[in-house]
């Protein structure tokens, strides 16, 4: 045989294997297109979602003095704004039948409030006709509650504030953790180190459990409709959940996505923190007649004359900065 034929049956040979492996690296660039995709849609979703929990329009609303933490969040409007923003970067805004099969792949969604936490996953409840209906509906809020050994029992918040009973007494108290060390016959309340400790892992834990629950329904609903795919609780460190429980937001789980050869499975989450910058005052020497600014915080010994929304804008009016020395700086 002449070199040519054994060429040429080295390319027929050969060929097949590296169209395959072409295919093959082909498929893998659209499957990692696809998951940025998805990733993208989903990140951006809860985080739409989670500037909006807590904009409302009502004052008593708004973050107290007491705590930057306290909201009553808008959990309907952070709902929707998570699902438009979701459905437009996922490309199927207006098509309600691939809506609808993308919240298949959602076995659930929380939002979490300063005391408490509300669930919206597919459940089976009884409308107002008295009709059995299945469909994603809002749980109740569930608080952060713990109790101990003897009967004392903990509600918890997203910082130190408290509702709790006292069993021993029979008596309810609440306030800042520090407002009741010592006031009361609750050990626990009496520790700081142990007390947030408890908390954390009392507000993890609960929305773990109850995480789990939903996904185990979710499971039967799926089976029910012919899905293979087994929905399971996602591995979260200890850590990342412990950052997420820090403030009031929101948390999306999507399952079972067939992307190429495998599934997609993300969570994501949107907090709904508004931190406050401390307000900048004006203020003038009495003896001298020189005029200095500094923060709210700072103890300065000068009459408040102006407020200003920062440094900059208070140099133009004349102030000079006041070094302010003490604790609070």
């Amino acid at each position: 045989m002449k070199i040519t034929d054994f060429a040429v049956i080295f390319i027929l040979l050969f060929l097949p294997f590296g169209v395959v492996s072409d295919l093959r690296v082909q498929n893998q660039r659209e499957v990692q297109q696809l998951e940025m995709k998805y990733t993208s849609a989903l990140r951006t979703a809860v985080q739409d979602a989670g500037v909006v929990l807590s904009q409302n329009e009502r004052q008593e609303r708004e973050a107290g003095y007491g705590s930057d933490k306290f909201f009553r969040v808008d959990k309907e409007e952070a709902l929707h704004t998570f699902l438009h923003s979701l459905f437009l970067n996922m490309g199927i805004d207006g098509d309600t039948v691939a809506q609808r099969a993308l919240l298949d792949y959602m076995p659930a969604l929380m939002v979490l409030d300063y005391d408490g936490y509300y669930a919206f996953a597919s459940v089976s409840y009884t409308d107002e006709h008295g009709q059995a209906v299945q469909g994603p509906k809002w749980s109740e809020k569930k608080p952060y509650a713990y109790v101990d050994s003897v009967g004392n029992s903990v509600g918890f918040t997203l910082d130190n504030y408290v509702h709790a009973y006292d069993a021993r007494n029979h008596r309810w108290v609440e306030g800042f953790q520090k407002e009741l060390q010592g006031q009361t016959t609750i050990s626990l309340l009496n520790d700081p180190e142990a007390f947030e400790q408890v908390r954390r892992s009392t507000i993890v834990h609960s929305i773990q459990e109850d995480l789990g629950r939903l996904i185990n329904l979710h499971n039967e609903k799926a089976a029910h409709n012919g899905v293979s795919y087994t929905f399971t609780l996602p591995l979260i460190s200890q850590e990342e959940w412990y950052n997420t429980v820090d403030d009031v937001g929101l948390m999306a789980f999507i399952q079972g996505i067939p992307v190429g050869d495998r599934y997609y499975n993300n969570y994501g989450f949107g907090g709904g923190r508004v931190v406050r910058k401390q307000a900048i005052i004006g203020g003038v020497e009495p003896d001298t007649g020189m005029k200095y600014f500094y923060r709210d915080s700072c103890p300065a010994p000068f009459k408040a004359t102006e407020r200003f929304t920062d440094e900059k804008s208070a140099a133009a009016a004349g102030y000079f900065e006041y070094k302010c020395y003490n604790e609070y700086k």
